[in-house]
């Protein structure tokens, strides 16, 4: 799936610079990648996907590099920035069955029947809405995972994103899409993002033109908010965004392990603001690690100002009490 993703973003790029040559020198492992006998949310915190990755390109062995968005930490070390946010695929949630379960939707499967998911944001949320089904931790990638739901009978269904079946050729494979009532989806999931050197002019300059301005200010929404409760992959938080007619609206979520106890609110803030020429010293202003030159930069703070609001919302009526309980029971599993 990586390399499908930094495929696609090289393809825009030389359709746009025909006249560059763009080599996709490497091909890594990262830690994330390499243990996958351990629960994600229990491996560490940050980076898990993208230190080695940073390491090549603080080294300028690479230009760029290509990461699924929702794996990228709100906080990025010093000296990176994301110098585009591509258009989002389906950000959704899906579910594949097993062979023996086609047709079926979640809450047609049998008493206990076991679902494979390495999210606790996913976990928790499902076990809320489907107390019938039981969850058990998979680990691998995306052929991996259907592999080892198709082969044995240990699942009856798996949830991955709707975006990587997509970007795989494996659409046919989605049973059922699950919406925002069943279950909100994760920061930044269905964007690609591509992360350069912060200080590197020609190459930002050349990036920028990836972005997707809609997906940037929703996106950015979404990291401030999950950067504000401190929220990572340990614990279960889950938004969604809608942008419609210059508003944009954000609905953010925190839950207990077990999705008994959750907070949930939406917000929304206008983001209808005129494109002003802003070069000068504010023109690498960075919003939640996204350097966005041709994004509005009131549209923006706007967005980034949702997601910080929205979080302080929750965090009022008793967001920290619920993530740290989450924090503590899964660091105690």
């Amino acid at each position: 799936l990586a390399r499908i993703q930094t495929d696609s973003v090289v393809m825009m790029l030389r359709e746009l610079y025909p006249d560059l040559c763009f080599e996709i020198a490497v091909a890594m492992s990262t830690t994330g990648d390499k243990i996958l006998d351990t629960a994600l949310s229990k491996i560490g915190e940050k980076s898990l996907f993208t230190k080695e990755l940073e390491n090549a390109l603080e080294r300028n062995e690479v230009d760029l590099v290509v990461h699924s968005l929702k794996d990228l930490p709100t906080c990025l070390p010093p000296g990176f920035t994301i110098g585009a946010v591509c258009k989002r695929e389906n950000p959704l949630d899906a579910v594949v069955f097993h062979p023996k379960n086609c047709g079926k939707t979640l809450s047609l499967l049998p008493e206990k029947s076991v679902i494979g998911t390495s999210s606790l944001r996913r976990a928790a949320q499902l076990k809320k809405k489907f107390p019938h089904l039981e969850f058990r931790d998979i680990r691998g990638n995306l052929n991996t995972r259907l592999k080892k739901l198709d082969e044995k009978e240990d699942f009856s269904a798996i949830i991955l994103a709707a975006a990587g079946l997509k970007r795989m050729g494996w659409e046919n494979r989605i049973g059922q899409l699950l919406g925002p009532e069943d279950c909100l989806y994760a920061v930044g999931q269905g964007a690609l993002a591509v992360e350069v050197r912060a200080k590197d002019q020609e190459i930002l300059n050349m990036v920028s033109a990836l972005h997707d301005a809609d997906t940037v200010l929703c996106c950015i929404a979404e990291r401030a908010f999950m950067k504000r409760l401190e929220g990572g992959c340990s614990v279960p938080v889950a938004v969604n965004t809608l942008l419609k007619d210059g508003q944009l609206y954000l609905t953010g979520a925190v839950y207990s392990l077990d999705g008994s106890d959750s907070l949930k609110e939406t917000m929304q803030t206008s983001v209808n603001y005129p494109h002003l020429n802003e070069d000068g010293p504010n023109d690498d202003v960075q919003h939640v690690g996204i350097t966005a030159k041709n994004v509005p930069g009131q549209a923006q703070e706007a967005a980034e100002n949702l997601g910080v609001e929205l979080a302080s919302l929750l965090l009022s009526k008793g967001a920290k009490h619920i993530l740290s309980v989450a924090r503590q029971l899964n660091d105690a599993r």
